[in-house]
Order: C-alpha cells, then sequence, then structure tokens
C-alpha cells in the first residue's frame, strides 16, 4: 500500500484526510500547523486536521516553519512514496519536496492557473465568477505553479458564501483526489503545464479589502459580503463606528439617484442603502461595534433607531 505523509489546517482539508484513511491509503503522519489562540479568550486551539489525525490515531506533526525543522527530518525518515497537501499554510522546501518517491501532489480549490495563492474560494466569490472547481497539481517550489493531473468544477450560486464554497469544494476535492490517486501511482496518468499567459492571483485578504466600497453595484457589494463569510467578514462605518455586513439583497428592481452610500429607505424592518450605478442594496443581518450579529430588524428596533434618511455609511 501507498505511503502517504498528509499535510493540511482548516476544516477544508479534513474530509480529504479522512478520504485517504478510510480508501486504506497508509498515511504515516499528518502535518498540520501549530494550535493557535482563539477568540476573545485566545484560548488555544488545535486545527481541525489535528482533531481528525488523533481520532484516527495518526502521528501528528506541527512545525512553528517547516523548512529545516525536526518535523521535516522526521518526514524523511519515514520515506512517504507520496506527499498529499490541502490547504497546508506554509511553503514546502524544494528539499522537502524531493524526499517522497511520487513526489508531492496539491489539493487546490481553484481551476488553475486562475487564483494561484491562499484565497482562491473568496476572490472566485468577490468577483462574480460564475463557477469555481479544484486541481489536482504537482508540488514544485514555485507557489501553485505545478503541471495539473486533474481538475474538476462545480457552479458559484447566488447564495453561496466562502462558507458553503468550502464545504462543497473540500467534498469535491476529496472525490477527485481519490480518483485520481491509483492512475497516479501506477504511473499512468499525464500531467498538463499551465498556461501562464492565464494565470491570476489570490492573495490574502487585507484589511483594506474588506470595507465596502459603496461605488459599487449593489451585485457587486452582495458578492464581497458573500466572498467574506465567515470570514473575514466585509464592514462599512457609519458615524465612526463600524458595521460587519453579514447578509445583503441587490434590489435589481429599485433604483436611485441618490449618492452612493446614502440610506435610501428606513423603518422598522428596512434598511436600504444606494450603491454605484443608480442600484440599491438592502441590509439583512448586520453586527454593530460591540454587539452581537443581529437580524435587521433588531438593529432598527435597538442601538439603530436613531438612523436617518439621507445619512451616509463608508468613508
Amino acid at each position: 500500500m501507498t505511503k502517504i505523509v498528509f499535510m493540511g489546517t482548516p476544516a477544508f482539508s479534513v474530509p480529504i484526510l479522512k478520504g485517504l484513511a478510510e480508501t486504506g491509503y497508509e498515511i504515516q503522519a499528518v502535518v498540520t500547523q501549530p494550535d493557535r489562540p482563539v477568540g476573545r479568550k485566545h484560548v488555544l486551539t488545535p486545527p481541525p486536521v489535528k482533531v481528525a489525525a488523533l481520532e484516527l490515531g495518526l502521528e501528528v506533526l506541527q512545525p512553528e516553519k517547516i523548512s529545516g525543522s525536526p518535523e521535516m527530518a522526521r518526514i524523511a525518515e519515514l520515506a512517504p512514496d507520496l506527499i498529499v497537501t490541502a490547504a497546508f499554510g506554509q511553503f514546502l522546501p524544494e528539499k522537502l519536496l524531493q524526499v517522497p518517491r511520487l513526489g508531492a501532489i496539491n489539493v487546490h480549490a481553484s481551476l488553475l492557473p486562475k487564483y494561484r495563492g491562499g484565497a482562491p474560494v473568496h476572490y472566485a466569490i468577490i468577483n462574480g465568477d460564475a463557477e469555481t472547481g479544484v486541481t489536482i497539481m504537482e508540488m514544485i517550489k514555485k507557489m501553485d505553479a505545478g503541471a495539473i493531473f486533474a481538475q474538476d468544477r462545480l457552479p458559484i450560486t447566488p447564495q453561496d458564501d466562502v462558507g458553503t464554497m468550502f464545504d462543497k469544494l473540500s467534498l469535491l476535492g476529496r472525490e477527485l483526489l481519490l480518483a485520481t490517486l491509483p492512475k497516479l501511482i501506477a504511473g499512468e496518468l499525464e500531467k498538463t503545464p499551465q498556461n501562464e499567459g492565464e494565470v491570476t492571483f489570490s492573495p490574502n485578504i487585507t484589511r483594506e479589502q474588506e470595507a465596502v466600497d459603496w461605488q459599487k453595484t449593489a451585485t457587486q457589494v452582495d458578492c464581497q459580503v458573500r466572498g467574506m463569510r465567515p470570514w473575514p467578514i466585509a464592514f462599512t462605518t457609519y458615524e465612526g463606528t463600524r458595521w460587519k455586513l453579514w447578509d445583503v439583497t441587490p434590489l435589481p428592481e429599485e433604483s436611485t439617484e441618490a449618492a452612493p452610500g446614502t440610506i435610501i429607505k428606513k423603518d422598522k424592518k428596512q434598511l436600504w442603502i444606494a450603491c454605484g450605478e443608480g442600484t440599491v442594496l438592502a441590509i439583512n443581518e448586520l453586527q454593530p461595534a460591540g454587539k452581537g450579529r443581529q437580524a435587521v430588524a433588531e438593529f432598527l428596533n435597538g442601538v439603530g433607531q436613531h438612523i436617518a434618511l439621507g445619512q451616509k455609511v463608508g468613508d
């Protein structure tokens, strides 16, 4: 049986790890990021892959930095046939890529060469893409630039956000990996170089990108909100305070001549904002500073009572 070292960190990686284990591959060790403080109380929390690996009775390695670490030496000692990564979160040094007999492959959550980098799902939704997918690729020193072994795709619906797409892509990645591995191991799978002329990047989301630009259309703002939910969450400002926007709806039947960012409707249950090109957006759910996530009706009948028509949101 093929010996595998698996490397992954978030919940996206868990079904892929479990799929390998359930199919009978010999997983020699699981490499994941160190436990990190989470939440306001900074509770030290293991990554989801560590939890799953321990449940499976597997050896867990957690290097702060894999290059030159004792954990890297341990992988070399194990002499795996194959390294499989899925959202591990660190670059693998070339010396490590040379360890496994069959090389190293990655389950990447985009249709490469589109969206190389750490946030492909976020960008696919933010940019309003109609579809995305997963790629099984050869790992090389350059980020997400290796040749492609297999791809599969699925649509992005108007209801999807980062959370739902991660769940779907994780399952799609698991099935594609399990279908691809037998041919790869047998040496029967051809790989296709990526077209460098079609490369785009998806670097990690910055704080500046989280702020809503009301000059964008209502549909574009909706894509931004869904493309940052459940993390890191898009926000806007109002009178020096911050609102996190959890759920919004473009209103294609409505139009306005008001300047983008203007509050154009406010009653006990509805809050509408003018967007670019005369479009209109309804806020359904938000989180005002220092408060919990709440429906707009609760907000408007509570801390938002003083909001008035004609006021502006955003900088």
